[in-house]
């Protein structure tokens, strides 16, 4: 079955470990899919990251749900998907709001939209629940925290549970 132009992967791996970056070319290898990484116009430097200061970048926004931070460069043309995976390190418990910001950038009517994270803990939680009004008119499937083993058997699994 030729999937080719069925699936993209958009990624944001702001991280030095670049984990998402990791699951994402994973899911790419299993279903064939383009992937297009979500590029911060202003990148995140270590000290953005760190969670543990209140006063830090990605503190700063993740504490202000209009938060829409810009992404660099051309945004991909989604015509030829019908399925848009979405993965991110889980912040605060949900998406980091560039996530939002690139799912609202589209008209996703139609779309299938599938989220999936690496984290270092945190469950999905209302991830996916939080994600829903940014990618209006899509069908928005219940997000999947990745571990750093996951096997292409697992990841076959989990695609053919979602039923895209």
């Amino acid at each position: 079955v030729d999937m080719a132009g069925k699936y993209l992967i958009a990624f944001f791996s702001p991280s030095p470990s670049r984990r998402t970056e990791t699951a994402a070319h994973k899911i790419a290898d299993v279903i064939s899919a383009d992937l297009y990484e979500i590029v911060p116009a202003i990148p995140y430097t270590t000290e953005d990251l760190n969670w543990n200061d209140r006063k830090s970048r990605s503190s700063v926004e993740m504490n202000d749900p209009e938060s829409r931070p810009e992404i660099a460069g051309e945004l991909p043309d989604l015509s030829r998907y019908h399925t848009i995976f979405v993965g991110f390190p889980i912040w605060w418990y949900t998406a980091p709001h560039i996530i939002n910001t690139f799912l609202e950038s589209f008209d996703l009517t139609g779309k299938t939209v599938v989220p999936f994270a690496t984290s270092g803990g945190s469950a999905m939680g209302q991830t996916t629940a939080h994600l829903r009004p940014s990618a209006a008119g899509a069908q928005v499937k219940e997000g999947r925290r990745f571990e750093m083993g996951e096997t292409p058997m697992a990841i076959n699994s989990w695609i053919a549970a979602l039923g895209i």
